[in-house]
């Protein structure tokens, strides 16, 4: 039998956004940035409200299918307690549909904020699984809840019948990186951008991703003078291309000037990474460009304030 919250009872969680792939680790490798989304839960006696302030105000419902609530719920049933009501506030920094988490960010948020208002009874495993199920993968929704780096994967069950097992681990990652994000001013579709992938590849390409992939682990953790070989690429970003023009203009700008420059999950954001700012010019060239630009470090896990 379920148990039902006390109405006031509340929880503030304040939740990294992430960029995910990080060149050739696709749905595989997640990093958190340090561009936040704050969500306040109180438990109500009954009924649902919702407020949103900052990115998607104008457009995320405010209803049971807002993301952030479904998530609540989800993590509510898995501890075991039940809420007559949700008072439910968002203070959105991360933009959205950008290639920065904001999807897997909500899901994440909505998961650690149940857990908390239940007293924690779900392990980080636990959160990631639930976090993960809204996004198929675990690359950015490992990466906010869990913070830093992170390796990640999907079990897959053979029966066809069970639920997949979505897995990740945190690794370390060196002291001095930092992550430039150049965000244009358009959306992307998850979806429609993952349409143009092909069904098979080379095993030329596969061989050479899974030691880009390799390659990564390594400058994450102690080498980032090969962030530039590490975030190197034959899988998806190729084929993106003609639908991100401007992202891949800047991506191939900024990699034959030596940045380890990627596309950000699915787009358009350009993300770097790096042990040095990148140089001025270029930021500006961006800026006049119409591109935001984010300065970013990398991120500690989903923070819980009661």
């Amino acid at each position: 039998m379920s148990t039902e919250l006390v109405p006031g009872t509340s929880v503030k969680v304040t939740v990294p956004g992430s960029s995910a792939n990080l060149g050739p680790g696709f749905d595989t490798l997640g990093l958190a940035l340090s561009i936040y989304d704050v969500v306040e839960v109180e438990v109500t006696a009954s009924g649902l409200e919702i407020d949103i302030f900052g990115e998607g105000a104008d457009d995320l419902p405010r209803d049971s299918s807002h993301l952030v609530v479904r998530a609540i719920h989800s993590g509510l049933a898995a501890a075991g307690v039940t809420a007559p009501g949700l008072h439910v506030t968002c203070h959105n920094a991360i933009p959205q549909s950008r290639g920065l988490g904001s999807s897997a960010a909500a899901a994440a948020a909505g998961v650690v904020a149940a857990n908390a208002l239940a007293g924690g009874p779900l392990d980080a495993d636990q959160l990631v699984q639930l976090a993960s199920a809204f996004e198929g993968h675990p690359d950015n929704a490992a990466a906010s809840v869990l913070g830093g780096a992170v390796v990640s994967w999907t079990d897959i069950p053979v029966d066809g019948r069970s639920e997949a097992r979505y897995r990740a681990v945190p690794i370390p990652v060196h002291e001095s990186m930092r992550a430039t994000a150049i965000v244009p001013d358009f959306h992307a579709s998850t979806h429609a951008v993952r349409k143009v992938l092909p069904e098979q590849v080379t095993h030329l390409d596969a061989r050479f991703n899974v030691s880009r992939v390799a390659v990564m682990v390594a400058a994450l953790q102690h080498y980032p003078e090969l962030l530039a070989e590490g975030t190197r690429d034959r899988l998806h970003q190729p084929y993106r291309a003609d639908v991100l023009p401007v992202t891949a203009e800047w991506v191939n700008r900024l990699r034959n000037r030596g940045y380890a420059a990627y596309l950000s999950g699915a787009g358009p954001t350009i993300m770097v990474l790096s042990t040095e700012p990148v140089e001025e010019r270029f930021l500006r060239e961006a800026r006049e460009d119409g591109h935001r630009v984010l300065e970013l470090s990398v991120a500690g896990p989903t923070r819980v304030d009661s």
